[in-house]
């Protein structure tokens, strides 16, 4: 099945502790059904020191369900994502509006 959120694409949570924030996608995990969002749902994750890198507490970006994003439209709302045929390729496009993203 083709994937309704991809990387790059502009989001918006829906539920949780980052409810209302948005950004852009990082990474899509398609079998865990996660994404990594860019400023969201950050953690503290302690690091050991090595010869290249400093130790320390490092704020790190963790997954999010799929289920609890969504695209924002070109009026900066949330909203479904759907599939038609245009010509011979298929393309997502944004319910509230229509438009193909």
């Amino acid at each position: 099945m083709a994937a309704k959120l991809k990387k790059g694409d502009k989001v918006v949570v829906l539920t949780g502790k980052d409810k209302t924030r948005t950004g852009e996608i990082q990474s899509v995990d398609p079998r865990a059904n996660k994404a990594v969002v860019e400023g969201i749902n950050i953690a503290i994750r302690h690091t050991k020191q090595s010869q290249t890198q400093q130790g320390g507490r490092v704020a790190k970006a963790m997954p999010i369900d799929l289920s609890n994003l969504a695209l924002i439209d070109r009026n900066g709302k949330a909203t479904r994502v759907g599939f038609r045929i245009e010509g011979d390729k298929k393309v997502r496009f944004a319910k509230t509006t229509g438009e193909a993203i």
